[in-house]
């Protein structure tokens, strides 16, 4: 075997391990650790992400070397490993970015919000690359407990709530997802998901499972639609995004809820079999929802007067459009949904990072009405929330406008009412976002308003060496669109 294959294993072993030793370390210590993971994770993933281009395979690798059902079994595969390379990027931007207010708004636990970034980041890989149901279902707890520990870290009245409310909703998305794996565990006597696969697909040839499948699709949707804020089961989302620390917010909005749909993504195509899965009305009730996610989501943020509220709306809106892509029920339809989830990672992060620089510019008020002129006092941050908004708007040349795109191929590939409802979608939605994001960086632009002083605030050197990576790395997504998508879809190949 390869040494290279070792990577996704490594991977998950090291941000436990770091998880682990920061516990133990100081909090000026332990953020230190979790950036240079994040940056180690990244750099791993990425040269496993090359050797996989080149060869054009993918690996099953066994933990411990143990065939199931005695060990565990790891999948490595192109797309895999480009989203482990992504998410560990906007890992370590996003803790770069936020670790003042980190400082600031968390004090002497910091040390323990690093310990839940680690593992948060230890579930994401294991997400990523698990072969297993079950193991899958451990790591989706195991990045329950962590989100709730990041979105109460400051420790005030809003966050508690909202950790209560993400806690009861995510439970219940937990309860679905375990029920469709017993389910699923009865039906096929299987866990790894290749074996569940053949299993399945002959139980479809028969025709006399249509029921149970059926019922294991739309358990698996609604439970991990649910703990992805899929509307209309978003409700516990604006609030824990927008009260959270920035750092916290930028990590839920775009590994977060990104682990949850690509393991969906994993459970449609490798579990259940596109074959199995086009047929299912399971898709067409994710089409719909999707489609009306894009439209509220996008009402509601415009409704918002508070900058972080909009922005986790908008994340509502941006879901629906990855959910839309997956509806369609073609492979075209999740290479576009994979490349949106891609660049509304990269975009969100940098969007909640800029909006904390924003608001500290502004006497630390998230209001519109004292955000104006805010793109002058703090330019690196204006530049970055003007990049973010600008690609999820889809202006040409950045990722958004390619994903939009990817998705109105997809549509014209699949036809019938699906297409015409997603190409109209995607234009009413576009204009929608137009009149948040292009309004709010207006604002940020026009002069103060009369009276307002400037309070002098100095954005550390680190924070805003995060914000202009962010901006290169949305630029770049856009530019090497291709590429990137080229990987998607040779990775879902490699799926069958």
């Amino acid at each position: 075997m390869p040494f290279v294959q070792n990577v996704p294993f490594f991977s998950i072993m090291l941000c436990m391990v770091c998880g682990v030793m920061s516990a133990m370390l100081s909090g000026r210590v332990a953020k230190w650790v979790t950036v240079a993971l994040s940056a180690a994770v990244a750099a791993l993933n990425l040269w496993l992400t090359l050797d996989l281009w080149a060869n054009h395979r993918s690996f099953v690798y066994w933990m411990g070397h143990f065939p199931a059902p005695w060990g565990n079994e790891l999948r490595g595969g192109l797309v895999e490993s480009t989203l482990a390379v992504c998410f560990s990027l906007i890992m370590m931007l996003s803790v770069a970015g936020g670790m003042r207010k980190l400082d600031q708004q968390v004090g002497k636990k910091l040390n323990l919000i690093c310990v839940m970034l680690d593992l948060v980041l230890a579930a994401m890989m294991s997400m990523l690359y698990t072969n297993d149901l079950f193991t899958g279902y451990v790591f989706i707890e195991i990045m329950t407990l962590t989100a709730c520990a990041l979105i109460m870290s400051r420790q005030n009245g809003r966050t508690l709530v909202s950790a209560m409310r993400y806690m009861i909703m995510s439970l219940l998305g937990s309860g679905l997802t375990l029920l469709a794996i017993t389910i699923t565990y009865n039906v096929t006597g299987h866990l790894l998901m290749e074996n569940i696969h053949d299993t399945l697909y002959e139980l479809h040839r028969s025709g006399n499972y249509a029921v149970p499948i059926t019922t294991i699709i739309g358990l698996f949707f609604v439970g991990l639609g649910i703990k992805s804020a899929l509307y209309p089961f978003h409700t516990w989302l604006p609030d824990s995004y927008g009260y959270s620390t920035p750092a916290a917010s930028a990590v839920l909005s775009s590994i977060i809820s990104k682990a949850y749909i690509f393991l969906l993504i994993k459970i449609l195509l490798r579990v259940v079999g596109l074959t199995v899965v086009s047929g299912s009305h399971a898709m067409d009730l994710m089409f719909v929802l999707g489609i009306v996610g894009m439209m509220m989501g996008s009402i509601n943020a415009i409704g918002s007067h508070d900058l972080r509220r909009m922005v986790a709306f908008s994340s509502v809106a941006q879901i629906g459009y990855i959910y839309a892509g997956m509806g369609l029920g073609i492979r075209a339809g999740f290479v576009a949904a994979i490349f949106h989830m891609i660049m509304h990672a990269f975009a969100k992060s940098a969007l909640f990072i800029s909006a904390s620089g924003l608001s500290e510019v502004s006497g630390n008020s998230k209001r519109f009405s004292d955000l104006r002129g805010a793109g002058f006092r703090h330019p690196t941050a204006g530049v970055c929330f003007t990049v973010a908004a600008m690609s999820l708007v889809g202006v040409p040349v950045l990722a958004g406008f390619t994903a939009k795109l990817y998705l109105s191929d997809a549509a014209l590939t699949a036809g019938g009412w699906k297409m015409w409802t997603l190409l109209i979608a995607l234009a009413v939605s576009t204009l929608l976002n137009v009149l948040y994001l292009m309004k709010t960086v207006i604002t940020l632009y026009r002069p103060a308003r009369e009276g307002f002083v400037d309070p002098g605030y100095k954005s550390g050197k680190l924070a805003t060496c995060a914000m202009w990576g962010f901006v290169i790395v949305n630029i770049l997504v856009g530019l090497m669109a291709h590429p990137i998508a080229e990987a998607i879809r040779s990775g879902l190949a490699m799926f069958d």
